[in-house]
């Protein structure tokens, strides 16, 4: 165990994920989370960042396993497509370009929007739309694109998610608040410059460097795919459990059918002989037999 954790901080260690911002930028709530200051510049204890990493792997792998969804949201250049690819991965929503105000917090309206984006979609492939001019036709082509760039990610997400994975906190506050909002259980990096006693499980990290975002959101998205398998081994197991318990059903109900079977046979051996035909009945006086006759003196 040890050693496993040793070869993640090492990990860590060469993706740069212990620098972190000016010391002047700093926000003083990661206090707990600085190792030491180094030219002016606070450096993140990796200690606390395997630990919380750890923590945070754990509740996501069981959050994942319950079969809920959790949405990656990264909208920073450096951390866009790094994070859209790991969401896509473990098959989890994301956005990655621009956070519509509202989109947990108003969800109805955004659903609403989803939908009229894969209408349009449907309409463009299936041939509903021969009759209108391409200029029409065009314009339908880019409303549908820009409403992809923005919603695609999230397009099969049919209500609000279990939990939030952010990528620099400071920069997605908006995000950061609707899930507060409606108690949606928040995970997220944060830099020397971040509050983490707004999120339920911090990440101290450099959320600038692309090395640094890309090993925590591997590791993230690698505990939510090891839930994901957990889950469907669950479903299997419930499969197998049932066809156990319909195969000893049934064998009761052939135990039960055998054991009336029988009875029937020892009822029927009670009623006649053992050559298969009727018991002869013995008269028994005055039980309708007949009477001996009396002889008189």
């Amino acid at each position: 165990m040890e050693d496993t954790k040793t070869s993640l901080q090492q990990q860590l260690l060469e993706a740069g994920v212990h620098f972190g911002h000016l010391k002047k930028k700093w926000n003083p709530k990661m206090l707990p989370y600085i190792f030491a200051e180094k030219k002016g510049i606070h450096i993140i204890d990796l200690n606390k960042t395997a630990e919380s990493l750890d923590e945070a792997a754990a509740a996501l792998k069981s959050i994942a396993r319950s079969g809920k969804k959790i949405m990656f949201v990264a909208t920073k250049k450096q951390a866009k497509e790094i994070v859209a690819e790991a969401a896509r991965k473990v098959n989890m929503p994301y956005v990655t370009e621009r956070w519509l105000g509202g989109m947990l917090t108003n969800f109805a309206t955004i659903r609403k929007s989803v939908k009229k984006m894969q209408s349009i979609e449907k309409m463009l492939n299936d041939g509903t739309l021969e009759n209108i001019t391409k200029k029409e036709r065009l314009t339908l082509q880019r409303d549908k694109d820009k409403m992809e760039k923005v919603l695609g990610g999230i397009s099969q997400l049919a209500r609000i998610p279990a939990a939030l994975f952010i990528v620099d906190i400071t920069n997605e506050y908006i995000a950061l608040a609707e899930a507060r909002k409606l108690n949606v259980i928040t995970f997220g990096m944060v830099d020397t410059n971040s509050d983490p006693t707004k999120l339920d499980f911090p990440i101290p990290a450099n959320d600038d460097a692309t090395k640094s975002i890309a090993i925590i959101t591997s590791y993230i998205a690698a505990a939510i795919a090891d839930g994901l398998q957990e889950r469907a081994l669950d479903k299997e197991q419930e499969v197998t459990d049932e066809d156990e318990e319909k195969e000893k059903k049934i064998r009761r109900l052939e135990a039960d059918a055998d054991e009336e079977g029988h009875r029937g046979s020892r009822r029927r051996t009670k009623d006649t002989g053992h050559n298969g035909l009727p018991k002869r009945r013995t008269a028994t006086p005055g039980h309708g037999g007949r009477r001996p006759q009396q002889k008189h003196p």
